[in-house]
C-alpha cells in the first residue's frame, strides 16, 4: 500500500534528520553558547578568543532570564549553556524533564556574611539579627553557610532547601530576618549580619573576598556549570570548549576582571 510506504519514508527522512542533528556537533559548525548577560557572557567572550586558537568557533547567545537557555538548550537551539548551578539544573530537569546533564564546574558567585558591626564570626552576640534572603534556594544556601562555620545545626535531611523551620541547634540564638534578596544590602544599616548574593554586594560597593567576614567554599553545590543534551556529554567538541575553558588564562582573566568577587572553581 502507498500510504505505509510514505509512511516509512517520512520515517526515515525524520531519522535521518535527527541523526544529521546530533552529528552537526562538530568543529565545521559554530557552537552555540547561551549565556545571561552580565560575567558568564563576558567569561566566554574570553574563551571564544582562546578556542579560536584550537580552530573552535562560538557563537554567544545572551538572554535576560533563567528560563529560556535551558530550554532553547532542550530544543536543539543551543548546543551548551554556561549561566546556573546544579542545585538549579536538578529542579529544571525534575519539574520538565529536560534530559540535560552538566559537564564541567566554572565560576562562583559565592554567598557572603556581611556586617558593619563586627568584624568576625567570633564577635557576633548573642542573639544577633541576621538578615537572609526569603527565596528558598538562597535561603538554603545560608543556613548551609552558618552550619559549615559551627553556627547553627540543621536537621539530617534538611538538604539544599533547608528553612530557618530546620534548625535544630541555635546556640547563639541568631534572629533570621528573611528578606527579597535585593534588599539585603540596605538591611546591614539594621541587622548585625547579613547574608547578601554577590551579584547584589557588588553593586552595594562590597567584595566578597575583602568585606565578608564568611562566605561559601569554592567547593559549594552553587558553582555554576557548563549543561549539554546528554546524548553530546562525551562529545570531543564539548571537551574541547572546556579544555579552552578551563585554563589559567581564564584564571586571570577572571582574578583581573572581576577583583576576587567571583571565583573559578576548577
Amino acid at each position: 500500500m502507498l500510504i505505509p510506504k510514505i509512511i516509512r519514508s517520512l520515517a526515515a527522512v525524520f531519522a535521518l534528520a535527527a541523526f544529521s542533528a546530533h552529528a552537526a556537533l562538530s568543529e565545521d559548525k559554530p557552537l552555540r553558547v547561551g549565556v545571561t548577560a552580565g560575567p558568564h557572557a563576558q567569561v566566554f567572550e574570553a574563551v571564544k578568543k582562546i578556542a579560536a586558537r584550537d580552530g573552535l568557533k562560538i557563537d554567544i547567545i545572551e538572554f535576560s532570564d533563567y528560563v529560556q537557555p535551558n530550554a532553547a538548550l532542550a530544543a536543539g537551539d543551543l548546543d551548551l549553556n554556561s549561566y546556573q548551578h546544579q542545585p538549579y539544573l536538578d529542579s529544571a530537569v525534575k519539574d520538565r524533564g529536560y534530559k540535560l546533564v552538566s559537564v564541567a564546574r566554572t565560576i562562583l558567585f559565592p554567598i557572603g556574611l556581611y556586617s558593619r558591626k563586627i568584624k568576625s564570626l567570633d564577635q557576633i552576640p548573642e542573639g544577633a539579627r541576621l538578615a537572609m534572603p526569603n527565596d528558598p534556594t538562597n535561603g538554603g544556601r545560608v543556613l548551609l553557610l552558618l552550619e559549615a562555620k559551627g553556627l547553627i545545626k540543621l536537621k539530617p535531611n534538611a538538604g539544599l532547601k533547608a528553612t530557618p523551620i530546620d534548625v535544630v541547634e541555635n546556640p547563639k540564638k541568631l534572629k533570621f530576618i528573611e528578606l527579597d534578596a535585593a534588599q539585603l544590602p540596605r538591611a546591614l544599616d539594621d541587622a548585625d549580619v547579613a547574608a547578601i548574593n554577590t551579584n547584589f554586594a557588588i553593586q552595594a560597593g562590597l567584595m566578597p573576598a575583602r568585606d565578608a567576614i564568611a562566605m561559601e567554599s569554592l567547593q559549594s553545590p552553587y558553582a555554576n556549570i557548563i549543561v549539554v543534551r546528554a546524548e553530546d556529554k562525551d562529545s570531543p567538541v564539548i571537551k574541547k570548549l572546556i579544555k579552552a575553558f578551563q585554563n589559567d588564562e581564564i584564571k586571570a582573566f577572571i582574578k583581573k576582571e572581576f577583583k576576587d568577587s567571583i571565583f573559578p572553581v576548577w
